[in-house]
């Protein structure tokens, strides 16, 4: 997909985001983006969407989440179906266009497995009671000098 003309979801239709927004998104191959939810006062990371240009047009006009769902190809909207909504806060794009970070108040579980967030159940390291008092020194050359 070109960045001159964006489509929805690869179907070959124009973008419905402002141009100004579309020229912009380096999307996949597919046409998507990942979506990083993030709850909005504590700075939890709560899951991982995918968004395509109408899902992010959705997004922006509503005031939900709306993803792209690459199993079921279909659209589905946080919260329709388990009531678990993410009512959106603010919306930004990273540094390169390519990822999408969306602040949003979760009300329930973010994960389809029925936990807060999808990023609690294989903590591969976790951070020590030192990280978090800041009682550990880095270990970089010249630290503590």
């Amino acid at each position: 997909m070109t960045s001159s003309s964006p489509t929805s979801g690869g179907s070959g239709r124009p973008s419905p985001l402002a141009p100004e927004i579309a020229d912009r998104l380096k999307r996949s191959a597919d046409g998507l983006l990942p979506a990083i939810a993030q709850q909005y006062d504590t700075g939890e990371v709560l899951m991982l969407g995918w968004m395509d240009d109408e899902a992010l047009h959705r997004t922006l006009t509503t005031g939900r989440c709306t993803y792209w769902s690459r199993s079921r190809r279909e659209y589905w909207v946080k919260g329709d179906t388990s009531g678990h909504v993410q009512w959106v806060k603010s919306v930004a794009l990273d540094c390169d266009a390519d990822t999408v970070l969306v602040k949003v108040d979760q009300v329930g579980a973010a994960c389809h497995t029925g936990t807060r967030t999808c990023f609690d159940t294989d903590v591969l390291l976790a951070e020590t009671a030192e990280d978090a008092a800041g009682t550990h020194a880095p270990d970089t050359p010249g630290a503590g000098q």
